[in-house]
């Protein structure tokens, strides 16, 4: 039986970004991301790589105002561009957690796709920037995604100091539970995986 491909794409304008994201769930890590917010980039990077999901992001934003709108508004795009692919979720595995380390640190992410956003977040950066972009914004970004995309999602750092390998390491851990909750599983034959017959509502 043929399988239908699992790509997602959104194209959003506003007076403050304009944003092109396409993604494949069943890709093989493929990237191209221009937000205009370097660290930014290198986190969605990571995000793909680890995950397998291709993502192609192109973003400008008022930048000159500040990184507010460029990174929450790419983070709506990107959920809703997962959301468009997932579809109606049908033979996915749903559930997906990793525990991430990188040297001094460990987090540890769970997430359901479950079509019920909400954002449990343990975590915390002991400096205002990493590289140009604010780490107040972090959890904004994950608390986006996690809105457009329909995920309970679960962010939690367990022990670790330096701020670049606390927020890679979350967002690997983001990485890794996706790819795991997105694959389709072929015990489930292609059925919903709930009780109510459907995700979300």
């Amino acid at each position: 039986m043929t399988q239908t491909a699992r790509t997602g794409s959104v194209e959003r304008k506003t007076a403050e970004t304009s944003i092109a994201i396409a993604v494949n769930l069943d890709g093989t890590g493929a990237y191209e991301v221009s937000t205009g917010i370097g660290f930014l980039d290198h986190m969605v990077e990571q995000f793909s790589k680890h995950s397998l999901i291709d993502v192609t992001m192109k973003v400008e934003g008022d930048l000159h105002v500040d990184q507010h709108h460029t990174t929450e508004d790419s983070a709506i795009a990107l959920g809703q561009a997962l959301a468009n692919a997932l579809g109606d979720k049908a033979g996915i595995g749903r559930y997906g957690s990793a525990y991430s380390p990188m040297d001094e640190t460990l987090s540890r992410v769970a997430l359901d796709i479950s079509g019920r956003p909400y954002l449990v977040w343990k975590a915390g950066f002991s400096q205002e920037k990493l590289g140009e972009w604010d780490t107040e914004l972090i959890e904004h970004w994950f608390h986006s995604v996690s809105q457009s995309a329909g995920l309970t999602l679960h962010c939690e750092l367990l022990y670790g100091t330096n701020n670049h390998h606390i927020c890679e390491s979350l967002f690997k851990g983001f990485a890794r539970a996706m790819r795991i909750a997105v694959e389709r599983d072929p015990r489930k034959g292609g059925a919903i995986p709930s009780t109510k017959g459907q995700l979300g509502g």
